[in-house]
C-alpha cells in the first residue's frame, strides 16, 4: 500500500497542534500505547501488529517508571525518525530523540495526525487500509454501464 507521495517539506501540523484533532489527542494522552501501536503498524507496513508494538511500549513505559531511563521514549523516537525519512519531513523543532524525551505525548499525537493527513485511516490498521485501497481501485476500474444499451 502506498500512502500519499512523499514530498519534501514541513510537517502537516505543528508539534503543539494537538487541539486540531481532539480524538487523537485524547487517545494519545490516555492510551499512548494504542496510539504508538497504530503508528508503528503503519510505518512497519503491517509486519508488526499494533497490539505487539503497543504492548512493547507499555512494557518499556513500566520499565521507565521503575528507573530504566526513558526506554519507551527511545523506542518511539525510532519511529519518528522512520516517519520523517519516509515522507522527507524536517527534523524540528529539534532532533527526534529530544522531541520524544521532552514532548513524548505531543510527538506521538503529531505523528498520528501526520499519518491521518496523508490518507491513512488509523483505526483500520494496515490490513484495513490495504483492503480499502483495493476496493477503491476496483470501483475505479469497473466500466460505467451504458443506459438503454448500445444504439447504432
Amino acid at each position: 500500500m502506498q500512502l500519499a507521495p512523499a514530498t519534501a517539506g514541513p510537517w502537516s501540523t505543528g508539534l503543539c497542534d494537538c487541539p486540531e484533532d481532539c480524538r487523537s489527542c485524547w487517545l494519545t494522552m490516555f492510551c499512548p500505547c494504542v496510539a504508538f501501536g497504530r503508528i508503528a503498524e503503519a510505518l512497519d507496513h503491517g509486519t508488526v501488529p499494533c497490539v505487539v508494538s503497543g504492548s512493547l511500549y507499555v512494557v518499556l513505559m513500566v520499565a521507565s517508571i521503575m528507573g530504566c531511563c526513558c526506554m519507551c521514549n527511545f523506542y518511539s523516537c525510532m519511529y519518528r525518525t522512520k516517519l520523517r525519512q519516509q515522507y522527507l519531513l524536517e527534523e524540528q523543532p529539534c532532533n527526534d530523540l529530544l522531541v520524544h524525551l521532552v514532548f513524548e505525548f505531543c510527538a506521538l499525537c503529531q505523528e498520528y495526525r501526520e499519518l491521518q493527513n496523508r490518507g491513512y485511516f488509523m483505526s483500520l490498521g494496515w490490513q484495513g487500509n490495504v483492503e480499502m485501497q483495493r476496493r477503491m481501485a476496483l470501483n475505479i476500474m469497473q466500466p460505467v454501464g451504458l443506459e438503454g444499451g448500445m444504439l447504432r
